[in-house]
């Protein structure tokens, strides 16, 4: 049986990063002034970046189901079986409109609901990679993703909260006096929920909550298992995201392999621009070098 992974952009997995895998990347939908666009394909980073800074209307939506066959039925044709990694059903419901349009497919489609996005997500799709090298079928991959899903935790930190305020998560009020006090909310994403973890004065004493924070999940979970971690930014500058990166790389010198990638532009389109992000999951099948 050949066996392929598809997952989405919410993975943090760019169409060229997807050739070097050999997976199969959904492009989300981004909606600016009531057009959709498709991260990657007819939107790129600095025409986002200047809709979002322009605070011009910019949302967000599943694929439509249209897109999701079209692409289950390309990679169908060269394969007997496939294993769709979408976002967290906590998030969105396009997994749940992904495992409807699964029952369409005869046992050729098996949709994971393994409740992570970012790059707890994209470990999901390195993992199910690793499984599927080590002979493992498509049905096995679901449940071994969807038994390790909730074995991850992601902190986001975010220098505004004004996209927040306009998704309904915090109130205006809220909004304006975290901007005048330059108070940096330091959010949690722990299965299908996304929370406050903790308020911090300045971008600078939010990234050290963050460090300090994380570092209790790292020792939980690795001692259990192996781990990844990796850290995410919605940075228009590749540098800031290296720079946010060595600061991981130097709070977590037993951890060498982190990897960093921009925030997908349905996960920014929320936090705002310069949100940065660090994850913590368990490692199901992957040496410490990764694929």
């Amino acid at each position: 049986m050949k066996t392929a992974i598809v997952t989405d952009s919410n993975s943090e997995i760019s169409q060229s990063e997807a050739n070097r895998l050999g997976v199969f990347v959904l492009p989300m939908p981004v909606i600016i002034d009531g057009h959709a666009y498709y991260e990657g394909l007819d939107l790129l980073s600095d025409q986002f970046f200047l809709a979002l800074t322009q605070h011009r209307a910019v949302s967000t939506s599943q694929p439509s189901p249209g897109d999701v066959t079209a692409l289950w039925d390309r990679v169908l044709s060269e394969y007997d079986e496939l294993v769709y990694i979408p976002m967290s059903s906590g998030l969105s419901s396009s997994c749940a409109t992904a495992k409807i349009l699964a029952k369409d497919y005869a046992g050729k489609v098996f949709v994971v609901d393994n409740h992570r996005i970012s790059v707890t997500q994209k470990a999901s799709v390195l993992d199910a990679l690793a499984l599927r090298e080590e002979g493992v079928g498509a049905w096995e991959i679901q449940q071994e993703l969807e038994d390790s899903a909730f074995d991850s935790i992601i902190y986001i930190g975010v220098e505004t909260l004004e996209y927040l305020r306009k998704g309904g998560r915090v109130t205006a009020r809220t909004a304006a006096i975290s901007t005048v006090l330059q108070i940096k909310p330091l959010l949690k994403i722990e299965g299908e929920l996304l929370d406050a973890c903790a308020k911090v004065r300045g971008t600078a004493g939010c990234k050290k909550k963050l460090l300090e924070t994380i570092r209790g999940d790292a020792e939980r979970l690795s001692a259990k298992w192996d781990i990844d971690i990796a850290v995410a930014g919605s940075y228009q500058d590749a540098a800031a995201l290296e720079d946010w990166r060595e600061m991981a790389v130097n709070a977590f010198p037993e951890h060498g392999g982190i990897f960093a990638d921009p925030l997908s532009f349905s996960v920014s389109s929320h936090v705002g621009p310069d949100a940065f992000g660090m994850a913590v999951s368990r490692r199901l099948a992957r040496t410490k070098d990764g694929i």
